[in-house]
C-alpha cells in the first residue's frame, strides 16, 4: 500500500522562496519541519490549514499615517517611551535613555525544531534590540507591532536583556488591517535580581493570522511576570518557553482569551524548572461565544536538580454558547521528589441564579451577562501588579 501524500503548502513554498532569495542557510531546516498538521501533537488543536493554503508575500512598506490610524484605535499609555513597527519596519524608536544597543543573539538549540521560530529565523526583520544595564530602571516601554495588507507576512524579532538588578515594564500591542500573517518573536534574558513586567495585547484583524513565540531565561532571584490578552485574529497562537535557570527565580505566565465568531485562539506554554527553589505561576481564563474555539496547552518540566520547586497552573473556561469549544491540556513532568506542583482545568457556563438576580434588579440581559463575564476575568487581570497595565487591559476589554 502506498502512503498518501500530503497536500501542497503554498505558504511554505513562498517562505522558502523568500529565504532562498535572501541567501539564508536555514532553508533546509524549515523544509524539514514544514507547516505543522494535526499529526504534530503540539499543533493538534490548532490546525494551520488556512495559513498553509496562502502564498504569503513580503509585507510592503506602509506609511506612518496608516500606522497612526491603527494606533488610534488601541488603548495606549499617555506616558513612557514607544517603539512602533509597521509591516516589520521601524516607524518610531523612542527607547529608554539608559537602554543600550544589543548585538544579534545566537539561536537557542532548544528552539531549533519549532515551526514559528524557524520561520522567524529565515525571514526575520530586526525589531527592538536593547540591553538595560545592571541596576538601572528603564521605566515603561510600549512596543507596537502593526501589520497591514492582503496575503502578506511580517516576522519581527525583538531582543531584550536585563542585566543584574535591572528592571523594565513592557507593554506590547499587536494590531492591523487586512488578511495577513504576523509572526513576532521575543527573546528575553533576565539577569540576577532583575525584573521584567510584560503585558501583551493581541488585537490583530479578524481576518489575520498571529503566530508568536516568546523565550525567556531567568537567572537567580530574577522575575519574569507576563500577561497576555488574546482577543483578535482568525487564528492566533501565543507560545511561551520559559527557563528558570538559577535558584530563587520566578516566572508568571498568565492570560485571558476572548474568542467569538469562528475564531481560534491558542495559548501554549512550556515552563522549565532547571534549578532548585524556584516558583512558577500560571492562570489562564478563556471566554468563548458563538463558534469560538480556545486552546490552552501548558507544560511544567521539573528537572531532578530542581528540588523545592513550587509550580502552579490553572486554566478556566467560560462557555457562552453551546457551539463554543475549549481544548485544555495541562501537563506536569516531574523528576525531583521534593516539590509542590499542581495543575487544574475547569469549564462552565454563566450562573443562571446570578443572571436572574441582576435581571431582577433591572439590569438588561446583555449588560448582566457582561458584568458576570468581567467578574470572571477580573481575578486574572488583578494578577498584573502594575496599575497602568491593569488599566490598559480593562480599557481593552470594553473598547
Amino acid at each position: 500500500m502506498t502512503q498518501a501524500t500530503l497536500p501542497a503548502a503554498p505558504a511554505l513554498d513562498a517562505f522558502v522562496a523568500r529565504a532562498a532569495e535572501a541567501g539564508h542557510v536555514s532553508i533546509d531546516a524549515l523544509k524539514q519541519v514544514g507547516v505543522p498538521t494535526r499529526r504534530v501533537e503540539a499543533w493538534r488543536y490548532t490546525p494551520l490549514r488556512a495559513v498553509s493554503a496562502i502564498a504569503w508575500s513580503a509585507a510592503p512598506v506602509v506609511t506612518q499615517a496608516d500606522v497612526e490610524a491603527v494606533l488610534a484605535t488601541l488603548p495606549l499609555p499617555e506616558t513612557g517611551h514607544r517603539a512602533v513597527f509597521g509591516n516589520g519596519r521601524v516607524v518610531q524608536a523612542d527607547l529608554p535613555p539608559c537602554a543600550q544597543a544589543l548585538p544579534a543573539l545566537s539561536e537557542a538549540a532548544s528552539e531549533a525544531g519549532r515551526f514559528s521560530v524557524l520561520l522567524n529565523d529565515v525571514l526575520a526583520s530586526d525589531g527592538v534590540a536593547l540591553r538595560v544595564p545592571a541596576g538601572q530602571d528603564a521605566g515603561f516601554l510600549t512596543l507596537a507591532n502593526i501589520t497591514k495588507g492582503t496575503d502578506v507576512s511580517a516576522h519581527l524579532h525583538h531582543r531584550i536583556v536585563l542585566e543584574d538588578g535591572a528592571s523594565l515594564t513592557l507593554y506590547e500591542v499587536n494590531a492591523g488591517e487586512g488578511r495577513y500573517l504576523t509572526n513576532p518573536r521575543l527573546s528575553i534574558e533576565v539577569g540576577r535580581g532583575a525584573r521584567l513586567q510584560h503585558v501583551k495585547i493581541q488585537r490583530d484583524s479578524a481576518d489575520a493570522f498571529h503566530l508568536a513565540f516568546v523565550s525567556a531565561k531567568v537567572s537567580g532571584e530574577g522575575v519574569y511576570n507576563s500577561f497576555t490578552l488574546n482577543q483578535g485574529s482568525a487564528l492566533a497562537r501565543h507560545e511561551v518557553a520559559a527557563t528558570l535557570a538559577e535558584s530563587h527565580a520566578e516566572v508568571h505566565i498568565n492570560g485571558v482569551q476572548r474568542v467569538d465568531g469562528e475564531r481560534l485562539n491558542d495559548l501554549t506554554s512550556f515552563i522549565h524548572h532547571a534549578a532548585p527553589d524556584c516558583n512558577s505561576r500560571q492562570t489562564v481564563k478563556t471566554v468563548l461565544s458563538e463558534n469560538g474555539q480556545g486552546v490552552f496547552q501548558g507544560k511544567i518540566l521539573v528537572d531532578r536538580i530542581a528540588q523545592k520547586t513550587d509550580g502552579y497552573q490553572m486554566n478556566q473556561a467560560l462557555l457562552l454558547s453551546e457551539k463554543a469549544q475549549i481544548n485544555s491540556k495541562p501537563e506536569l513532568e516531574i523528576y525531583a521528589d521534593d516539590v509542590k506542583c499542581s495543575h487544574g482545568a475547569t469549564v462552565g457556563a454563566l450562573d443562571d441564579e446570578q443572571l436572574f438576580y441582576l435581571r431582577s434588579r433591572g439590569v438588561p440581559a446583555a449588560e448582566a451577562r457582561d458584568i458576570l463575564v468581567q467578574a470572571f476575568l477580573l481575578d486574572a487581570v488583578e494578577l498584573v501588579e502594575d496599575v497602568t497595565l491593569r488599566d490598559l487591559l480593562l480599557r481593552s476589554f470594553v473598547s
